[in-house]
């Protein structure tokens, strides 16, 4: 496993569509885990390929306190989406120090694939639907704050600037 460098709010790469995994081998594996790793140093819950500079449809997610430890996605989609929504706040490992509540579907069905290329479904609610909509966002090329009005996207905007004048 290796850390990898995490893109920063405005790369264009954020805004890039990440093409379909097709060969499920011995990279998507150490890619996958160097996710885990980059994400996890990060003190993320989620990750997507892109937000390493790599367009793969790949996200790993790992919630706190959630028996079975991380989740690997490949090539996701949201196939339903509840009509009844929730929100939460929500940040980005590519933009670290701001958050902002956004509302989504509360309950999703995704399918996907795991890392051996099985089709499969998961029916998520809560934060983990929550996360999984936000990621499958980014490999669409969505980055989070677009869900924001344009007030409340140039505040964030606005806010990350500040702290990233101050880190560097």
């Amino acid at each position: 496993m290796a850390r990898r460098k995490i893109l920063t709010f405005p790369d264009a790469g954020l805004r890039a569509v990440a093409q379909p995994v097709t060969e499920f081998n011995v990279q998507l594996q150490e890619l996958a885990d160097d996710l885990l790793e980059t994400m996890r140093a990060a003190s993320g819950i989620g990750i997507a390929a892109p937000h390493i500079g790599v367009l793969e449809r790949i996200i790993v997610i790992e919630i706190p306190g959630e028996a079975g430890g991380p989740s690997v996605y490949v090539n996701p989609s949201v196939e339903w989406s509840s009509i009844e929504t929730l929100r939460h706040d929500e940040g980005s490992i590519s933009m670290p120090g701001v958050v902002e509540s956004i509302e989504r579907p509360g309950t999703v069905r995704v399918r996907y694939q795991d890392l051996a290329g099985l089709e499969k479904v998961q029916t998520a609610d809560g934060l983990l639907a929550v996360c999984l909509q936000h990621e499958i966002d980014q490999l669409d090329g969505i980055f989070w704050i677009s869900q924001l009005s344009k007030l409340r996207r140039d505040r964030i905007i606005k806010r990350f600037g500040k702290i990233r004048s101050t880190v560097e």
